[in-house]
């Protein structure tokens, strides 16, 4: 081969090296979240979390992205089944450009995951899931930003408590985290010294069959006579039995709910009974730019997603890509799984925008705040 040839062969060699170099770095960085927008379990905070998430996404890439390159979720459903979670957990980590997890949603699955230890098996940072019981994100490699159904009904029990209830009734749901939530309810009541009059399950995972039950949990609260009752339920059960309740001669009861209970649709399903009902609250309050996530949030949302309402969950979802994104661009100009997990276990304490999570290989904690809210006579929840 003559010189000349030679080098027209190193200059070409050079030209596919620097193209493929342009490409790796023009592609996608890859989120992978696992959350059913289809089940009537999760459809409704699954769609929160999911618009929330791809707005703050939208505001981040129409600035460039991150070092040049767009950040992209990619959403698979579960049908809120364990094993279809962590079956699509790993086809995530078949696929190189998905550099973390994020606002995974299904405590079922999410338990299986934390408990055979899947997520740092497969070298991913598992980033603001919709959950915040420690036995979950306690794992390695999880990284919580909501608080904890846990920390939810202890502040429910204590408000009763405080309150001055005599007699709890307790309504939970039959899928995921329903039984072994009502248990919980049920040992913080006892040492609140609040009395237990019934506790009923109510149907939440076969859409068939969520309506009788709902019925039939209303008539054994009407029943049990309770002066409050602690509802353990989500999806689009909750709605249901809260118009159920009301409709029974429990009406008056003060029912505590947690944050998966929905505002505006328990309002639209009970209509102005749904006035008064108090509803638990893991992220911080949406409606009222009172700290600057909080308003950061309004104004995107209104700038790239108008005719989504605000809420509880989308707010969950923007900041759960908040957290992200700035995981990625502490991981440098070529992010990987590896080099995300460092740069958030070196993350220490970070400002949201007055609010914090903090962290690092001693600790990953959370908002770790509860709030109370009120559904007021317009269905907007008010503080």
């Amino acid at each position: 081969m003559s010189a000349k040839a030679r080098l027209l062969q190193l200059a070409a060699a050079v030209v596919i090296a620097l193209v493929a170099a342009t490409l790796a770095h023009a592609q996608d960085l890859v989120i992978g979240q696992v959350s059913s927008q289809t089940s009537p379990v999760t459809a409704t905070n699954a769609k929160g979390l999911y618009a929330g998430f791809n707005v703050y996404l939208e505001h981040i890439n129409s600035q460039g992205g991150v070092n040049g390159r767009k950040v992209r979720l990619v959403n698979k459903d579960d049908g809120v089944q364990a094993p279809k979670m962590i079956e699509l957990t790993k086809e995530f980590a078949a696929d190189k450009n998905v550099v973390a997890l994020a606002a995974y949603q299904n405590t079922g699955g999410m338990a299986a995951l934390a408990k055979e230890n899947t997520v740092a098996e497969l070298g991913f940072a598992m980033i603001a899931p919709f959950q915040g019981d420690k036995a979950i994100v306690g794992a390695p490699n999880w990284y919580p930003f909501r608080s904890g159904y846990p920390d939810e009904v202890a502040a429910m029990v204590k408000e009763a408590a405080f309150q001055q209830k005599k007699r709890v009734a307790i309504a939970y749901q039959s899928a995921t985290f329903g039984p072994t939530i009502a248990k919980l309810a049920k040992e913080l009541a006892v040492k609140q010294n609040l009395n237990i009059v019934l506790e009923v399950m109510v149907e939440s995972g076969q859409a068939d069959k969520i309506e009788d039950s709902v019925k039939q949990a209303g008539v054994a609260i009407g029943k049990a006579d309770p002066d409050a009752i602690l509802l353990l339920v989500g999806g689009r059960a909750a709605p249901l039995t809260v118009k159920a309740i009301k409709e029974s001669p429990a009406q008056d009861a003060q029912i505590y709910a947690m944050s998966i209970l929905p505002a505006q649709e328990a309002f639209k399903v009970a209509g102005h009974k749904a006035r008064g009902v108090v509803i638990t609250q893991a992220v911080p309050f949406p409606f009222s730019a009172t700290i600057p996530v909080v308003s950061q949030y309004q104004k995107l949302m209104k700038q790239f997603a108008p005719d989504e309402a605000l809420s509880f969950t989308s707010l969950e979802g923007f900041i759960a890509a908040k957290i992200t994104v700035e995981a990625i661009k502490r991981a440098g100009p070529s992010p990987t799984r590896d080099k995300v997990l460092k740069a958030l276990n070196s993350m220490g304490q970070l400002d949201l925008g007055g609010i914090y999570v903090d962290y690092s290989p001693k600790g990953r904690e959370g908002w770790g705040g509860v709030d109370l809210t009120i559904i007021g006579p317009s269905g907007k929840l008010l503080r």
